[in-house]
């Protein structure tokens, strides 16, 4: 809008009588512009000089904005691309709904009930859950260091949603077939060092292996560190081979604790994680490392705000794409 219509719009509604109900919905108006128009600018930020999304470039020239967005065009492949191109974020709209909803992630909110609060389908608000809390996961914790704790948890294996089972169907709440630990079960892999830094991971159905084991600790574990486990025979076997000094507590023969070699806080951390996902009322297997993902987040208390969430998302997956 020109200066001159907007001065003349700011002076006929100064003139005008306006009910309670019409000075509601300007503020809303007005809000939704001053949110889209934050969400943006955090997302410019923090892309930053991003590289080509198509071939990882870093040679780019303006092009043009799309959107509220500044588009550019890579100067190697020549196509276009904006700060959420590649992203989890890419092609989502309502951008001035996005920081209201990381808000009711932030306060673990049920999928309807974050629906009704941003005014989005509850289609909507499942797709921006695990769009969101996907890009935000991908922000690692720094390497363990010192005594690290690690043990697994396992949840029954769940197809919610899923259209074709490839097992007969069971009910909400039943319990697996075979008593212990089986295929039937997910298995929640946890490592925690006393510095209270926490990597998880979804190592897939049954017992956890030692391959499983070096192919998820060895990338976050310092070469030093003390690794404590249960009994388990893999533990040992992957310590041995990766050459870490570890100590095991017979916890099958009810040892708890040998000083300060526990797994009190590993195993908190499960206590935490399961009491938190009940409000779900179960989730999908092919979702699990989202919600994992999503309480290490919330657990490290080191993501407090929406705009937060949303500048680690978008400059999580920026960091992972390679310059040319």
């Amino acid at each position: 809008m020109d200066p001159a219509g907007f001065v003349g719009l700011f002076q006929a509604l100064t003139q005008e009588q306006l009910t309670d109900q019409q000075v509601a919905s300007l503020e809303a108006w007005l809000a939704a512009l001053s949110s889209r128009g934050n969400c943006l600018g955090i997302v410019e930020q923090a892309a930053g000089a991003c590289p080509c999304p198509h071939c990882g470039c870093g040679r780019r020239h303006r092009c043009g904005q799309a959107n509220g967005l500044q588009r550019y065009r890579c100067m190697a492949c020549t196509r276009s691309y904006n700060a959420l191109t590649g992203t989890p974020l890419a092609r989502l709209r309502h951008r001035d709904k996005w920081l209201p909803y990381l808000q009711c992630l932030l306060e673990s909110r049920t999928v309807r009930d974050a629906a009704r609060r941003v005014d989005v389908a509850r289609s909507t608000s499942f797709r921006w859950r695990h769009r969101f809390i996907g890009g935000v996961r991908r922000e690692r914790p720094a390497p363990l260091a010192g005594m690290v704790e690690v043990d697994e948890t396992y949840l029954l294996e769940s197809q919610k949603g899923s259209r074709k089972l490839d097992r007969p169907a069971r009910r909400r709440g039943s319990k697996a077939a075979r008593r212990g630990i089986s295929r039937e079960l997910d298995c929640i892999l946890v490592a925690r060092d006393r510095a209270r830094v926490t990597h998880e991971f979804v190592t897939g159905r049954g017992s956890v292996s030692a391959r499983q084991l070096a192919l998820h600790l060895l990338p976050v574990l310092r070469r030093d560190v003390l690794l404590i486990s249960d009994g388990a025979k893999a533990y040992g076997t992957f310590a041995r081979a990766a050459n870490i000094t570890h100590e095991a507590i017979n916890v099958r023969a009810g040892v708890r604790a040998r000083g300060a070699i526990h797994l009190n806080n590993v195993n908190g951390w499960h206590s935490r994680f399961k009491t938190w996902l009940r409000r779900f009322n179960g989730v999908a297997s092919r979702y699990l490392a989202n919600y994992t993902g999503w309480q290490r987040v919330l657990d490290a208390a080191h993501l407090l705000l929406p705009a937060q969430w949303l500048r680690v998302g978008v400059a999580g997956s920026h960091r992972q794409r390679p310059a040319c």
